[in-house]
């Protein structure tokens, strides 16, 4: 039987994406090959417990939402993160997959919304980003450019150029916590008029941590 290293399953606001603020529930899988600066789920890494696809369906199902986040670690790490997607899709479950953009997202479902990272200069992992998978991107799609500095959101503004993101799909511009002042960077999107949504993670303002709850 298909089983996934699951780090938890839990119930809270999506705190990001265009879906902020929808009640989801987020099936956090355990791995990640990246080690990114300002990871705030490093608890992900490694550990979790060994959970069959029907296992994991039905926990989902205790929930009366029909958004369902998966993430990580690197959700895209373990290979059977596929079938519980199609899984979900299979009963009509609104599904969203958090990706750090470092493997290959071409065989993600059609119908996945893909909210894809591309690790800026301040993450220690650029070097990790697969352009390759900006081909594979569509409107309902997210990229995530997380800045920590001046060096993030000059470099951030020139790949959307380069590769024409906001004809592609949504631009999601969001604030390292602790490290670049939120205002700050609200008022260079504004000053620049770029094609982003700027964002905040809404579940570390309501409950100060990464989880949510």
């Amino acid at each position: 039987m298909d089983s996934l290293r699951v780090t938890e399953i839990f119930y809270s606001l999506q705190g990001e994406s265009s879906l902020v603020g929808l009640p989801t529930v987020f099936i956090r899988l355990t791995g990640c090959p990246l080690r990114c600066g300002y990871c705030d789920t490093a608890y992900a890494f490694n550990g979790g417990t060994r959970r069959s696809l029907p296992e994991i369906y039905a926990h989902v199902s205790r929930y009366n939402t029909r958004f369902v986040t998966v993430t990580g670690g690197e959700p895209l790490a373990q290979s059977g993160c596929h079938k519980l997607m199609a899984l979900l899709l299979e009963h009509a479950y609104t599904v969203s997959l958090e990706t750090s953009g470092a493997l290959d997202v071409s065989q993600v479902d059609s119908r996945v919304i893909k909210v894809m990272d591309l690790k800026t200069p301040s993450s220690g992992e650029m070097e990790k980003n697969r352009y390759q998978n900006i081909e594979h991107l569509m409107e309902q799609d997210q990229v995530k450019f997380v800045i920590g500095d001046d060096d993030d959101y000059a470099w951030s503004k020139a790949i959307i150029n380069q590769y024409d993101l906001a004809k592609r799909c949504q631009i999601l511009f969001s604030p390292v916590t602790a490290q670049q002042n939120p205002t700050e960077l609200a008022e260079k999107i504004l000053q620049d008029q770029l094609p982003v949504r700027f964002q905040i993670q809404l579940h570390k303002f309501l409950w100060q941590n990464a989880q949510g709850k």
